[in-house]
């Protein structure tokens, strides 16, 4: 078995360190929640290992979000075929059988790493020949899975992965809004408002949305309105360790330019709010239109603590934005800790603040674009 099986064990205990120092009065959510919801933590080191393979350990010019998003639908699709249960430390034999080949020969660039065509021959292998096909097709994939069919995509249930997440209840700021911590993030211009309005609608493929440092997960049997995702968000204490910190969010106050009261009552508040705190922007910049509207309310164990985040898609001098405004209460000691060491930085990035490959709001922006070109007549 590769030496970087080794390595990512390491990793693995680096991380439950981080966790470990935040074992005490108070930070026993906020450990519950470190992990994955698809696999075991015995499952931890090689699940992070397949991870480094398929992008985070390759050289900075091989790297492609698309072979990162391959290797969450891998994972995803086989803890699916688990049934109800979870990947566990004997599944590293199957990946091993079917990608070691390939990681020993160094085909991403590196030894140890995986490029595309492996990672879709290895899947093929692990999971059947069909998957590759499949995973390229919109109406075949969906919830991070590849589905054999489009009849076994619409009997999923993807309620089964909300069974297992422990969910909290809601964690809205609580403050007064001038003693919470307010932040606007940059927009990010996206190339069509009806399309974006579609993929948002579309809770199914949020998945196909993540960046380098995460992804959303609907666990609701429903659509945007209410649905609760799971968050899997990246934090780098050290280069080629990446700690996966598992939050929730639900979305609340849904509103569209189909109902202008509801909307406008909406903007409304959260000018309010961010009046409160005259040196953060405004998300809304004055004169531009709202087309769409939510809040992203956290849950019990979330690493911001009593937080939640307003998204807003725009337009404004004919161009389309979307963008990302939050708010929490001031963070106790522990999720402070927590926030400082692997949160803050991965947070600003999420929304946009760093590279395009970081953040979701991009990767939401290339993925309409994506399929607007598909879907644009010959």
């Amino acid at each position: 078995m590769a030496w970087s099986h080794v390595w990512s064990a390491l990793g693995g205990a680096a991380a439950g360190m981080v966790v470990g120092r935040l074992s005490g009065e108070g930070a026993g959510q906020l450990a519950r929640l470190g992990g994955s919801t698809l696999a075991t933590p015995t499952a931890a080191p090689w699940v992070t290992d397949f991870l480094n393979a398929s992008y985070y350990a390759k050289p900075s010019d091989r790297r492609d979000l698309d072979d990162l998003r391959l290797a969450f639908a891998v994972l995803t699709t086989a803890w699916h075929r688990h049934g109800t249960g979870r990947l566990g430390a004997a599944d590293v034999l199957a990946f091993h059988r079917a990608f070691g080949t390939a990681r020993f020969a160094g085909t991403g660039g590196r030894t140890g790493t995986l490029d595309r065509a492996h990672l879709e021959a290895g899947a093929a292998e692990l999971l059947g020949d069909w998957f590759p096909e499949a995973a390229r097709d919109w109406d075949r994939t969906g919830w991070g899975i590849v589905f054999p069919t489009v009849a076994d995509k619409q009997a999923h249930d993807p309620e089964v992965r909300l069974a297992r997440a422990k969910l909290g209840p809601l964690t809205p700021p609580t403050a007064p809004p001038a003693q919470q911590v307010w932040h606007t993030y940059p927009p990010v211009e996206v190339p069509d408002a009806e399309a974006t309005v579609d993929a948002l609608l579309a809770v199914e493929h949020w998945p196909d949305y993540a960046s380098e440092l995460g992804r959303f997960t609907p666990l609701r049997d429903r659509g945007l309105d209410g649905q609760t995702f799971e968050i899997e968000v990246v934090g780098f204490p050290s280069p080629r360790t990446p700690v996966f910190i598992r939050a929730y969010v639900t979305i609340d106050n849904l509103v569209t330019a189909a109902d202008p009261a509801a909307r406008d009552a909406w903007v409304d508040d959260v000018r309010a709010g961010f009046a409160a705190r005259p040196d953060e922007l405004d998300p809304l910049p004055e004169g531009a239109e709202l087309l769409a509207g939510f809040d992203l309310v956290c849950h019990e164990g979330h690493f911001m603590g009593n937080a939640k985040n307003r998204l807003l898609l725009y337009r404004a001098d004919g161009r389309t934005w979307v963008r990302a405004g939050g708010s929490w209460d001031p963070m106790t000691w522990h999720l402070s800790e927590m926030y400082d060491r692997v949160g803050r930085w991965s947070q600003h990035a999420f929304w946009g603040m760093e590279a395009p490959r970081q953040s979701m709001l991009h990767q939401l922006a290339a993925q309409v674009s994506r399929r607007t070109a598909v879907e644009a007549p010959s």
